[in-house]
C-alpha cells in the first residue's frame, strides 16, 4: 500500500522475524537512516513496518536496511 499526502509518501512493508520491541527498534533504526525517511513505525505483532518518506523509496535500499537489522523484508502491503 502506498499513499501520497502533502508531498509525503507512506509505504507499508511486511517484515518477518520481529518478535519484540527491540526488534521493532532495530528495524526502525536502520530504515530511519535512509535518505528522505521522515518516520518509521514497526509492529512486531503484525510484522508491518510503516514508512513515511519525502519521495518513493528504492525497495532495494529498504531491503538492505532490514537485512542489516537482521530481519527479512518479504514485500509491500
Amino acid at each position: 500500500m502506498t499513499a501520497e499526502t502533502k508531498s509525503q509518501v507512506t509505504t507499508v512493508y511486511q517484515v518477518t522475524g520481529m518478535t519484540c520491541g527491540h526488534c521493532e527498534g532495530a528495524v526502525a533504526g536502520e530504515i530511519s537512516g535512509i535518505e528522505g525517511v521522515t518516520s518509521v513505525q514497526a509492529a512486531a505483532a503484525t510484522g508491518e513496518v510503516t514508512v513515511v518518506s519525502q519521495a518513493p523509496l528504492d525497495e532495494a535500499a529498504v531491503r538492505a536496511a532490514v537485512d542489516e537489522a537482521g530481519y527479512e523484508l518479504t514485500g509491500r502491503l
